[in-house]
């Protein structure tokens, strides 16, 4: 009867009439700004803050947070149109979005996508409502090992990710660690790998980054092209975006697996959207029996981590409203906008505000319905992107990501960088190695030093400690499991090789 009643008093704040323009308003932005590569939700939220100081917190958060899931149906839309994501979690969406898109499948690749958003965004937030304080408990006993073994996990997973050989993937993955120990060391605050440069004392910004070996790439190996893709869109209708029976038969699994990832890794500080959709394309290289398709088009490759990602981006708000521990830079502006409003976040939020905690998780659903209609209705209008010459489309791309790279921190050398790992990206393209791998790693990277160096103060400096910890150790031994499975499939593969 609880939980009923607690619907209820959700729904009747979320369908209030102002608080539904606000939902409206909200997920369409977010879209937007996920569309245009290099903008994203994190300065559009930083920019509106000042208009909630006037609004009522649950209008508030209701608006902040449909810009914050809206972003990521957004961010799939150029990834899968024009190999460049909105936002560094949609990368991985590049891999077999963009092939489906030049294939001429580029209607079917949307709906897919906006299908499997859809439902990883609402088996999230079920699991918001039924395990909030559940997850939000487990989220506790997670310590520095179960961090450091987690993220080592994601480390060897990624190394699936990558088109060419497990061991390009693992080393552009150790490149991306690299990429991301640039700056002040947290712990002395002495520089690394700075070379003098004041500007790389914060560290390199993933924007700058994604957008350089995603964005600038692109840009650079499409010099040449008359056009956006070889087959012509032809007309849009909605059958034409309809997948066949095959594609639904082959999505179904990859997205529940896709969305129980996103809830588990979105319910962890730190982890989030980006970290979830990495590893569910990486499980789903995994469980194939016919890997020799990813990479070319799979479905399966853009509904796992859709599914993720959007699942991620639900249960991120377990840890943020529950414990008052944010998970990203998003989940701080939340944060922010509901201390401005006097409310103080934490385990008090739900018995204290059940108005604003209920009326958010309720506006979710009503966004995420949004979000599918308006997903859906504009397929056709994404798809025609693909007429566009590219030497009009290109240039306005070029510049939309410029202006997202400098609008982080105003900073000109930003742009550099950016433009730097562009054409640094090229010429990884041309040798075969991934730009995903790399991504990922640097994503991780400081996780991992954080946590392996947290875990040392704490037992003193004994290596044990990471098997003494019944979840430490069970996660090891998965890692364990997945580099024997890797070399004995590389061994069977030099075999057949060998045989043929």
């Amino acid at each position: 009867m609880d939980m009923l009643a607690n619907v209820a008093l959700g729904l009747e704040t979320a369908l209030m009439p102002v608080n539904l323009a606000y939902c409206l308003l909200g997920v369409f932005l977010g879209i937007v700004v996920g569309v245009i590569p290099g903008i994203g939700a994190l300065a559009t939220m930083s920019m509106l803050i000042p208009m909630t100081f006037v609004m009522e917190p649950a209008s508030a958060l209701i608006m902040l947070a449909g810009i914050y899931y809206g972003s990521c149906f957004g961010s799939s839309v150029s990834a899968i149109l024009i190999n460049i994501p909105g936002a560094p979690h949609s990368a991985v969406t590049c891999l077999d979005g963009n092939p489906m898109a030049r294939s001429g499948r580029a209607g079917v690749a949307l709906f897919m996508a906006s299908i499997a958003s859809f439902a990883g965004g609402s088996l999230g937030i079920v699991v918001l409502m039924a395990f909030a304080p559940a997850l939000g408990k487990f989220a506790l006993q997670i310590g520095p090992a179960e961090y450091f073994s987690l993220v080592l996990l994601g480390m060897v997973a990624s190394s699936a990710i990558g088109s060419g050989s497990m061991l390009k993937s693992l080393a552009m993955a150790a490149a991306g660690i690299w990429l991301g120990l640039i700056g002040t060391d947290p712990n002395t605050g002495s520089y690394r790998y700075t070379f003098g440069a004041l500007e790389l004392t914060g560290g390199v910004h993933l924007i700058a980054l994604a957008m350089g070996f995603f964005g600038v790439t692109e840009v650079i190996c499409s010099i040449g092209r008359l056009s956006l893709s070889h087959v012509t869109p032809g007309k849009v209708n909605f059958r034409s975006m309809l997948p066949t029976r095959e594609d639904l038969r082959r999505s179904a699994g990859p997205i529940l697996r896709g969305t129980g990832l996103g809830a588990f890794f979105g319910a962890l500080p730190g982890t989030g959207p980006t970290v979830a959709a990495y590893i569910s394309y990486a499980v789903e290289l995994r469980v194939t029996k016919t890997r020799a398709r990813f990479g070319k088009g799979a479905v399966e490759g853009v509904v796992a981590p859709e599914a993720a990602n959007n699942a991620a981006d639900q249960t991120s708000f377990i840890p943020t409203l529950s414990l008052g521990i944010p998970g990203s830079a998003t989940m701080v502006l939340l944060l922010a906008a509901l201390i401005i409003q006097g409310i103080t976040p934490g385990p008090t939020l739900v018995a204290n505000h059940p108005d604003i905690f209920w009326g958010l998780v309720m506006s979710f659903w009503v966004g995420n319905i949004l979000l599918v209609v308006m997903n859906i209705g504009l397929i056709g209008f994404w798809v025609r992107l693909l007429l566009i010459p590219y030497r009009y489309l290109y240039p306005a791309i070029l510049m939309f990501v410029c202006v997202g790279t400098y609008s982080i921190a105003a900073s000109p050398f930003d742009v550099w960088l950016m433009l730097l790992f562009g054409v640094a990206g090229a010429f990884m393209r041309l040798a075969g190695l991934s730009p995903t791998s790399l991504l990922l790693g640097f994503i991780l990277g400081p996780m991992l030093e954080e946590n392996f160096r947290r875990a040392m103060v704490i037992s003193r400096g004994d290596f044990a400690y990471f098997v003494e910890q019944p979840i430490s150790a069970a996660i090891l031994a998965a890692t364990a499991m997945i580099v024997l499975f890797g070399a004995w499939s590389s061994v069977r593969s030099a075999r057949a090789l060998r045989t043929a």
